[in-house]
């Protein structure tokens, strides 16, 4: 057996590169790397980037709210 199968992984996937990362932050259920969080509050909003975010942060699923 290969010992690189037997490498745990961890972190979380972010929801705009889709990559695993360790780090990063919590948007209600979804995760955001630290990479992609420096990138879009870096972006303009003329830029061509702007709308791929955009869509990205519409995966963000929020949760319920109960009364």
């Amino acid at each position: 057996m290969n010992s690189n199968n037997l490498i745990k992984q961890t972190g979380e996937v972010c929801i705009v590169c889709e990559k695993q990362k360790e780090k990063g932050i919590h948007l209600y259920t979804s995760f955001i790397c630290i990479d992609c969080e420096k990138e879009i509050l870096a972006t303009q909003t003329f830029d061509p980037k702007y709308k791929f975010y955009l869509e990205k942060l519409k995966r963000v699923n929020t949760p319920p709210l109960y009364s």
